[in-house]
């Protein structure tokens, strides 16, 4: 078990290593000049020039990367070009933010997911299944920052019970984490469904309710642990896409987060920061995968047995 972790750990290196590479390209490449950018439109061609070569933006490409590349392996992440602070410390101030918007809509999209994917799979083509089934379809279609629009009239200016802005309490999370957990929450209960009806329809559950076993225990205890691996599959998944929808959630609701960082800095040309983001959400998103493959390892013991 331990060796297999390692080995996934060290193969998150180059990883990192190719992503910031393609990060550094595009960004290098996009129009826009970062000096120009920086101080502004009123600045002199002298004042641009003088800028850019202190940034070193005149190397080549691959040079500047290498430089970027050698701090990196140091745990440092550079420095902003906007504030002219590390990049490890505008990151460390905001990912808090970012978690907590993530993982609370995770949170919400399994608690209402799993129990609904099961249900439908149970009362297969009846009222419940496809109102449920019509639910997912929703959530799927739905653009995130749509529905978090639509919350933000209803239950924040409408209603007062929410705040529209800010991460001062636990309220703050509530609407951003169910806009962003909706579509998290879609494939989750179409997959959850999907396996249940698959279990349940296996000999191993016609012998456990031949034998007189409740529905419901064969339904728990049987048929749940071995339909979860695709479920589990999909969760770690959803991680990822929580942390990009994350970009636009933040946005909404004026969240100061990694990824409301992540567009001032794509729009401030801010080199430096992007690449920082993007690499926090490519270490997160490698360790979430890493827990999920574990977690296998505890639903189903064929898994565990290829692990030792």
């Amino acid at each position: 078990m331990w060796k297999y972790i390692l080995k996934r750990l060290l193969y998150l290196i180059p990883v990192l290593f190719g992503v910031t590479l393609l990060v550094y390209i595009i960004m290098s490449v996009a129009p826009g000049d970062p000096a120009k950018a920086i101080l502004g439109d009123q600045a002199t061609p002298e004042a641009i020039a003088q800028l850019r070569e202190e940034l070193g933006l005149d190397d080549p490409i691959i040079v500047q990367y290498l430089r970027y590349a050698k701090g990196l392996l140091k745990g440092d992440l550079g420095t902003s070009y906007k504030s002219k602070g590390p990049v490890i410390t505008e990151i460390a101030a905001r990912i808090p933010t970012t978690l907590k918007l993530t993982f609370s809509a995770i949170i919400i999209a399994v608690i209402v997911a799993i129990p609904l994917g099961v249900v439908a799979a149970i009362k297969q083509n009846t009222l419940f299944d496809g109102l449920s089934m019509f639910i997912a379809l929703l959530g799927i279609s739905m653009p995130i920052f749509w529905l978090g629009i639509l919350l933000l009239i209803q239950f924040a200016q409408k209603l007062g019970w929410f705040p529209s802005s800010g991460a001062e309490s636990w309220k703050s999370f509530v609407l951003p984490g169910i806009a962003l957990g909706f579509h998290s929450m879609a494939s989750i209960a179409r997959t959850t469904r999907s396996s249940m009806l698959e279990v349940i329809r296996q000999d191993y559950i016609r012998t456990a309710r031949s034998k007189g076993m409740p529905y419901n225990q064969v339904v728990t205890q049987h048929a749940l642990p071995n339909a979860l691996i695709p479920t589990i599959t999909v969760v770690g998944l959803q991680i990822g896409a929580l942390m990009a929808g994350s970009v636009l959630t933040e946005s909404v609701f004026s969240l100061p987060g990694i990824g409301r960082l992540i567009i001032f800095s794509i729009q401030g040309r801010d080199i430096p920061v992007v690449l920082g983001c993007i690499l926090v959400f490519t270490i997160v998103f490698s360790i979430v995968n890493l827990l999920v493959d574990l977690l296998y390892a505890y639903v189903d013991p064929r898994i565990k047995a290829q692990y030792s």
